[in-house]
């Protein structure tokens, strides 16, 4: 079997690393919101670019914690997209705004900016553009029509650690941003963990009260707050990582490129990668009409793959007929009925990616 991701396979590639990490964390007694997540958060503020870094419980609690810093609340509104995780729109209705669903650019898998322009209304007060599959959205077009309107930014970076955009690494160029740690992610601990990322003194103050209990002082609230915390094991994990996630990236860029030329002469729609951007391929998503009988043709070859996303967030049961939607979201629909995502994690072989794009060929050829 040739697996989706292997998490795994990446702890014993740094397990003396991290072993020893772990064992520092237990031996001080200390565990939760102490000095491995206080180191972390700088390094990995540093590393995005930004001035301040909050550690949370996980990417959704980071978008959660990133919207309600910004003041969103009951009665207003919050765009995005319908293709991307469920989490992003979860996040929005947890702080009591109402989503708004706009379509994706076609090739990108990213929010189209004339959807996002044609989206805002005075009830509006920010847009999350997702950072899909490790693709960067179109950031300057972003800020441009959200700056002339005067709604927050919050990238939702959940899939895109380390990817630039125009020299600049995503999560620097909103107000905020956000980022998960879940295991397969490029960033991944070993559980859960989030972190919010920003410039800005006062929204990084507002994240910090909000998660833990809006406390300035232990067990004294100065706001209404929750408990959203990193926990130091996860912390000190993912600094250990962190010094790997450039060769890591490298790694997931070179198996993307035999990917590529593997596939040539299969004729299936590979990934885009929009100028300007460094793509770190947290998944490598390939099209094709015929996605659900290439799916199960390649589990008969005992590759695994899954998709992301077969139901576009509209169009699920808890969320259908009740979300504001931007147009007919007809791209969204068809990348839905089309994506499949190939086995991508850094340790994979190249033999491997090999055995796998000759599958996918002898399947094209079967339907040339």
């Amino acid at each position: 079997m040739i697996p989706f991701a292997n998490p795994k396979a990446q702890y014993l590639s740094h397990q003396k690393e991290i072993d020893s990490a772990v064992a520092k964390v237990l031996d001080t007694g200390r565990y939760v919101l102490a000095e491995e997540v206080a180191a972390f958060e700088t390094e990995f503020a540093s590393y995005t670019g930004a001035r301040f870094g909050i550690g949370v419980g996980s990417g959704t609690e980071a978008l959660h914690v990133a919207l309600r810093a910004c003041g969103i609340g009951e009665g207003d509104e919050v765009i995005t997209v319908s293709h991307t995780a469920v989490a992003t729109v979860a996040a929005i209705e947890l702080c009591g705004a109402k989503p708004v669903l706009v379509d994706i650019e076609s090739g990108y898998f990213s929010i189209d900016p004339d959807g996002l322009a044609d989206a805002i209304t005075p009830k509006t007060k920010a847009v999350i553009p997702v950072h899909l599959y490790g693709q960067p959205a179109d950031m300057s077009a972003v800020m441009k029509i959200s700056r002339r309107a005067g709604i927050f930014v919050i990238e939702d970076c959940a899939q895109a650690h380390g990817a630039m955009y125009r020299g600049q690494r995503v999560g620097s160029w909103g107000d905020m941003a956000c980022f998960s740690f879940y295991p397969t992610k490029n960033l991944g601990a070993i559980g859960d963990g989030g972190l919010v990322v920003t410039n800005n003194p006062e929204l990084a103050e507002r994240a910090r009260l909000l998660r833990e209990y809006g406390w300035t002082g232990r067990y004294v609230s100065d706001m209404p707050g929750w408990n959203s915390r990193l926990d130091e094991i996860q912390a000190a994990i993912l600094r250990v990582k962190l010094r790997h996630l450039d060769s890591d990236n490298a790694s997931r860029i070179n198996l993307a490129s035999l990917y590529d030329n593997g596939l040539k002469i299969s004729g299936i729609a590979t990934p885009r990668t929009r100028p300007d951007t460094d793509h770190v391929y947290h998944l490598y998503v390939i099209r094709s009409a015929e996605r659900d009988k290439l799916q199960a043709f390649l589990k008969t070859r005992d590759i695994s793959t899954l998709i992301h996303y077969p139901v576009p967030i509209h169009l699920q049961p808890a969320y259908k007929g009740r979300l504001r939607l931007i147009g007919d979201l007809s791209r969204t629909q068809q990348a839905a009925r089309e994506v499949l995502s190939l086995p991508m994690y850094p340790e994979l072989a190249s033999g491997d990616v090999g055995s796998v794009t000759t599958s996918v060929s002898e399947f094209c050829g079967g339907f040339a």
